[in-house]
Parts: C-alpha cells; sequence; structure tokens
C-alpha cells in the first residue's frame, strides 16, 4: 500500500472517531441531565426563601417548567 493511502486512512478514521465521540457524549449528557437536574425544587425553594419571597407551589412549579424548556 502506498503511503498516500495510509495518510488517507488515518485522516477519515480520525474524523469518524471525533464524531462518533462528540455525538455519544452529547447523548450521554442529555440522559444524564434529564435524570439528575442541575436544580430541584426544593433548592429553588431554598432560594426563594433566602431572597425573602415566599414560594407558591405554583410559582415553583412554573419556574422549574421555565428552566426545563430553556435547557
Amino acid at each position: 500500500m502506498g503511503t498516500g493511502l495510509w495518510i488517507l486512512i488515518v485522516i477519515v478514521a480520525l474524523v469518524a472517531g471525533v464524531a462518533i465521540g462528540f455525538f455519544g457524549a452529547r447523548k450521554y449528557m442529555e440522559s444524564y441531565l434529564k435524570s439528575n437536574p442541575p436544580i430541584s425544587e426544593d433548592q429553588l425553594s431554598a432560594m426563594m426563601q433566602q431572597m425573602g419571597q415566599k414560594p407558591s407551589q405554583k410559582k415553583l412549579r412554573q419556574m422549574m417548567n421555565t428552566m426545563k424548556n430553556r435547557g
């Protein structure tokens, strides 16, 4: 085999590896964040209480839905 063919095979393998790694990592992170959200209703309630607000259940759910739709 010629040197040019080896270089082509290496470049194709490298591009394929990067693409597979990127999409695999992306899928893993999406599923991880779906099962482990970065903030929970309890944490949000505690934050609101620290800011001097009295959070209602309706307000908490509205804020959680807003954060889920943004991400």
